[in-house]
């Protein structure tokens, strides 16, 4: 029996989630295939299902192996720093995802099952991106298409062959390099100290005497 096949780590990270869902059946499949595909997350915005029955579907368990965050509405949806929202939406302007770039830090979010993103989710996303095809597709479905389309852009995998087949070339050796040393300043910042502190005050540090301690 062969064994099944590791998802490539990939640089970066990415969460997906889903805007006003209402099925749990298809909120537990959407976390399910996260999970198999290695998601740094899972979260909702304005969900309006029974949560303990998306477990139903879930039958990995994803929110007891990566962080599930259940926001009550978009305005309070927060992602990470430097983390880019890329919803996926049937839109005129939306790029086709087999021409899309995927960035190496990012969040995607659907709409619900009868619906569409809001105006107020597209307008926080940097990009949008459709998936070309006759008509509309479940919601995990898609959800599914869009987490495979980045691995397979951004994974590390054998060319795929002229002929139809299995590739004929090998996965080119990873080279390193010599060592990079990268500033440190944007994580230095002020201490919390609050506007009426006094720095000759009974509270201050006294260092010297720290040192003779």
């Amino acid at each position: 029996m062969s064994s099944s096949p590791k998802t490539p780590e990939l640089r970066g990270y990415f969460g997906i989630g889903v805007e006003g869902i209402s099925k749990p059946m298809n909120a537990g499949a959407i976390f399910r295939t996260a999970h198999a595909f290695g998601a740094n997350f899972v979260f909702t915005a304005g969900a309006v299902y029974a949560q303990r029955k998306g477990a139903l579907s879930d039958t990995s368990n994803a929110p007891g192996h990566m962080p599930f965050y259940s926001f009550p509405d978009t305005a309070s949806l927060i992602l990470p720093d430097d983390c880019r929202l890329v919803g996926v939406e049937l839109t005129d302007e939306s790029i086709v995802l087999p021409s899309f770039r995927h960035p190496s830090r990012a969040a995607y979010v659907l709409g619900a099952e009868r619906g569409s993103l809001s105006d107020e989710m597209t307008a926080r996303c940097e990009f949008v991106v459709k998936i070309p095809m006759r008509f509309c597709v479940n919601v995990s479905v898609a959800a599914a298409i869009v987490m495979y389309d980045r691995m397979a852009s951004l994974g590390k995998f054998a060319p795929r062959p002229v002929r139809p087949g299995a590739p004929t070339e090998t996965v080119p050796e990873h080279i390193r390099g010599g060592p990079t040393i990268r500033s440190m300043r944007k994580f230095q910042t002020d201490p919390p100290l609050g506007g009426d502190f006094d720095a000759n005050s009974d509270l201050a540090v006294d260092t010297d005497a720290d040192e003779a301690l």
